[in-house]
């Protein structure tokens, strides 16, 4: 097969796909940001993002000091996975039938309330871990309907020509709120348990006003309601495509060992020393290494041994886990997690980019259904492992078997998948 060019393309949280080629002039950067449902739809997914950051400081920290337990810790994964698994395709099926600006808006209320919710709890000192626990499944509900479709609405709001630039700049509000999210939240908490629960019951307020006000410029026309076979058609794609499965089950399990997000609260307490201003800045330190290698990536494409780079880093990955899980001092935790984050990017960049490329056109929203699903477990899924495996052996043995899984995970799939192994360019 010829070569041709080709650029990497990259997803956030939401599964929104974004070219790597990042090299806008100023004068059509000055027209995106002029295009008013555009500038809407930033602000409004700025401020989402920003609440949803501040969250997991906030619940992280709150809900140790409620039980000192690692175990509790990991049950908040878990509780917002639960929501995604059940209901991601029912949620990709509504985002296409229904007006997506209403969709997120009916989400960010009821973030907004259950934010109220919490910061009344907080401050009247009457909130219980189970009733933060229903607190996080409500947003875990919000979230598996309002990420397909904002993903979704992008295309709409999009001067037309531009959609790659505009979903660059979604990617670097989404990055932006990564780091400050976690480091304000975790000073606001300081000041107060109920300070960050009301930022963001405000800041999701403004993001549902901030919805309603976007005109679409290309209204997508609502599609007919799919049999079951045709929804849940996504799997069975993924299911006899190897290259796909191999790159999306990697993910999964690597990730779900090496998930010391869940153990950072720990860590900031009782290993590092510090406050929940430490634990923001830990946070926010992962977000910091992938925003860097995702403007390296941007100038320097890979562009051969394209599936030995993936598995490369995943295994850079493991490393820095082990490094982070037995580090005592605050600057090599803050380094491991940075170069956790940038070579997880890594990854990202090169999962998504084959399975873009390998998924006919028709399919591609159904097998970004599953591959959502996918990214969500590993995330939340990974932080229940880590506080269960912590609660039994602690949070250091916890963080380093994690990280030598991972390690495991990428020498047993590079043996399993060899046409992954293999792939030299993605074209």
């Amino acid at each position: 097969m010829a070569a041709r060019n080709f650029q990497p393309i990259a997803t956030d949280g939401d599964g929104i796909s974004q070219s790597m080629n990042l090299h806008t002039s100023p004068s059509s950067t000055r027209r995106l940001w002029r295009h008013a449902p555009l500038q809407y739809f930033l602000w409004a997914r700025g401020f989402s993002k920003f609440s949803a950051q501040i969250l997991t400081v906030a619940v992280g920290w709150q809900v140790y000091a409620l039980t000192s337990s690692a175990f509790a810790l990991g049950m908040v994964g878990l509780v917002q996975f639960l929501p995604t698994a059940i209901l991601v395709f029912i949620a990709g099926h509504a985002s296409d039938r229904y007006d997506r600006k209403r969709v997120i808006q009916i989400c960010q209320i009821v973030e907004a309330l259950t934010s109220i919710f919490l910061a009344l709890g907080s401050y009247q000192g009457w909130l219980t871990a189970p009733q933060i626990f229903i607190a996080v499944a409500l947003f875990g509900v919000a979230g598996a309907f309002e990420s397909p479709a904002t993903s979704a609405l992008l295309p709409g709001v999009a001067p037309d020509g531009m959609l790659q630039k505009a979903t660059a700049l979604s990617t670097g509000v989404f990055q932006v709120a990564a780091i400050t999210g976690p480091a304000i939240g975790g000073l606001a908490y300081g000041v107060s348990p109920a300070l960050p629960y009301a930022a963001m019951a405000i800041f999701f307020t403004v993001a549902a006003f901030l919805n309603g006000a976007i005109k679409l410029d290309r209204p997508v026309a609502a599609r007919e309601s799919p049999t079951p076979g045709a929804l849940f058609a996504g799997a069975h794609f993924v299911r006899t495509h190897p290259a796909i499965l191999g790159t999306i089950s990697l993910d999964l399990f690597a990730v779900l060992l090496g998930g010391a997000s869940a153990l950072l609260p720990i860590y900031a307490r009782d290993i590092l020393h510090t406050g929940p201003w430490g634990l923001g800045m830990l946070r926010g330190a992962q977000s910091v290494g992938a925003l860097f290698m995702t403007a390296l990536l941007a100038r320097h494409a890979i562009t051969k041994h394209v599936g030995m780079r993936m598995f490369q880093a995943v295994i850079v990955f493991g490393i820095a886990t082990v490094v982070f899980g037995l580090s005592k001092v605050v600057w090599l935790s803050v380094l491991a997690l940075a170069i956790m984050g940038a070579a997880d990017t890594i990854s990202v960049v090169i999962r998504v980019s084959l399975v873009q490329l390998a998924t006919p056109d028709d399919m591609r929203g159904r097998v970004g259904a599953v591959n959502f699903l996918f990214i969500n477990a590993s995330n939340q899924l990974g932080e229940f492992e880590s506080g269960t495996v912590a609660a039994l052996l602690g949070a250091v043995p916890a963080a380093v078997l994690g990280g030598l899984g991972t390690i495991a995970v990428a020498l047993l799939w590079m043996k399993l998948f060899p046409v992954l192994r293999n792939l030299e360019r993605l074209e």
